[in-house]
């Protein structure tokens, strides 16, 4: 996980989403053991409540869960829920831009397709 301190996006955003990007590409399995808050302040020089922010976003979403004495946990099924929760947003930040667009340059549904075809087979 890499954190830029001169992006945009707020740092504890940063560390949810590395963690989720970590759920999804299986470094971080269902009942699988987080770095601690601890772990993410040492690692990457950040406040501590900056790195329980991050972390409660996934509590929030019930991507992961607190073991009392023990650390956080990927929750069982959070790798579905992940991929529901990166659908939806992929579609609000994504397509629907990309469709407004394609009407504003007047492209039919066919011509948008072969497009979309066309950037899979580069």
């Amino acid at each position: 996980m890499v954190i830029s301190f001169d992006s945009q996006q707020p740092i504890f955003q940063q560390i949810a989403d590395g963690i989720e990007d970590a759920i999804l590409a299986g470094a971080f399995e269902e009942e699988a053991q987080i770095p601690s808050i601890t772990e993410l302040s040492v690692n990457y020089k950040i406040n501590p409540a900056t790195a329980l922010k991050g972390i409660n976003l996934l509590v929030d979403s019930g991507l992961v869960y607190k073991k009392r004495g023990l650390g956080m946990f990927v929750a069982p099924g959070a790798v579905e829920r992940l991929k529901e929760i990166r659908r939806a947003r992929f579609f609000d930040s994504f397509v629907r831009s990309l469709i407004e667009e394609a009407e504003r340059l007047g492209l039919s549904k066919g011509e948008l397709w072969e497009m979309i075809e066309r950037g899979f087979e580069k």
